[in-house]
């Protein structure tokens, strides 16, 4: 291993693999860090063009995307309210900056967890130090150093072949999945032998297709060909290769025989390695495979549209938005502030039955008391209505305050049960 200082391309490979910048390793070295045992180089881009990537990709980030984010602020007696008077509430609630919305923010951030392993929003602020902007950044384009001074970690940002450095302060790094605690593992990188197989059987598929002829059969002659005939069979024969010659009849001459033969075991294994590899890359990213669209082995699921959620919520999610809802509580609201204000997804849409499932759950809740009826109007996206603020219990309907007496509807006049008489 070399001590020298790393090249261009060393620099590029150490950023491209999520390693600390001041690392120095042999060319050839990060070539073989980048290269996997099938003979493909998975980047980003390269992994994005498998569809199971993709899909699991944007199920993720755009599910999340789509979950409402709040700041809410504690009340003495545990209840909350949203605090929409919060300098942060337009920035996290509204707009975070000049030209994106909250959706398209979150979609950029969980983007960059799920194939980086980090995300990096730079917080801008005004002279006297209120929040103003949050930019979200490309992670291909951060280096991340600790400052061997005061140990604060340092990000240097390469942005249009600039370099400049951002303090940790300015920064607020959302974290994947890692083992030291600094650095968030990058995932394409880790699941590099995964994906480059997948890629391989992508690659090996399309050209099964695109040589048609390759498993339909073969041609028997008597005698040698002369090269010229064999010449003119290979010219012939191109018009019946490839899907879109597919069906086309043959003649064929001079005592020749065609035969034919069913899918070879290779063929055969290459479509169940493809298949292999969809449950393969869901498990990298912890998505359900029916959740994009690979509908085998379903048995060991939920049956029930409410359970898949849960269980997509619990497993996959919830690790997710912690993450980023304490990340913001550290690096936006701060210490002074932490005890009162909070921010929260959330994930009410997500757990949404069937109306019937709906009906038996408000009904639950009406006739225990812990929901009123305005209460049940709002998660409907219904208006209040006069009166509905009232709590009530199952048998009258009575308020809760008058619980334990003779209650009589309009008339004010209640007595004490005959009980206590």
């Amino acid at each position: 291993m070399s001590t020298k200082k790393p090249g261009r391309f060393a620099q590029a490979a150490l950023r491209f693999l999520g390693l600390d910048g001041h690392l120095s390793l042999e060319p050839e070295l990060l070539r073989a860090l980048l290269a996997t045992s099938s003979g493909k180089h998975v980047t980003v881009d390269s992994a994005l063009q498998l569809s199971a990537v993709f899909s699991c990709v944007s199920l993720i980030s755009e599910t999340v995307s789509t979950l409402p984010l709040k700041i809410y602020q504690r009340k003495a007696d545990g209840s909350r309210d949203v605090a929409v008077k919060h300098p942060l509430y337009n920035l996290l609630c509204r707009s975070p900056n000049y030209e994106m919305t909250p959706s398209r923010f979150m979609l950029m951030i969980v983007a960059s967890i799920c194939l980086w392993g980090n995300s990096y929003i730079e917080i801008i602020r005004s002279a006297s130090g209120r929040i103003i902007s949050l930019n979200p950044l490309l992670p291909q384009n951060m280096v991340v150093t600790r400052n061997k001074t005061n140990g604060m970690l340092k990000y240097t940002y390469t942005e249009s072949g600039a370099k400049r450095e951002i303090t940790e302060k300015n920064m607020m790094h959302v974290r994947g999945f890692g083992i030291d605690g600094v650095m968030g593992l990058f995932k394409v990188q880790k699941a590099r032998e995964t994906i480059g197989a997948a890629q391989a059987a992508e690659e090996a598929a399309a050209k099964f297709f695109e040589n048609g002829l390759q498993t339909s059969g073969l041609l028997s002659a008597q005698g040698k060909l002369t090269p010229d005939q064999r010449d003119s069979l290979r010219d012939n024969m191109k018009k019946f290769m490839g899907s879109k010659n597919a069906g086309k009849m043959m003649v064929l001459e001079n005592g020749m025989q065609y035969h034919g033969i069913t899918m070879n075991p290779e063929a055969a294994q290459m479509l169940e390695t493809r298949t292999f590899e969809i449950e393969e890359i869901c498990r990298w990213f912890r998505v359900p495979p029916f959740m994009v669209g690979h509908l085998d082995k379903q048995s060991s699921w939920a049956s029930s549209v409410e359970g898949m959620n849960m269980q997509f919520l619990t497993n996959t999610l919830r690790p997710l938005l912690v993450n980023i809802e304490q990340e913001i509580s550290r690096c936006l609201i701060g210490a002074a502030e932490f005890e009162t204000y909070y921010v929260e997804f959330g994930v009410e849409g997500l757990l949404r039955a069937d109306s019937k499932g709906r009906a038996e759950y408000y009904a639950s809740a009406l006739n225990n008391g812990w929901y009123n009826r305005n209460e049940v109007r709002r998660k409907e996206n219904e208006a209040p209505i006069a009166g509905g603020e009232i709590y009530t219990i199952q048998s009258a309907l009575i308020p809760l305050d008058q619980v334990g007496t003779n209650y009589k509807g309009d008339n004010n006049e209640q007595t004490k049960p005959a009980a206590s008489r």
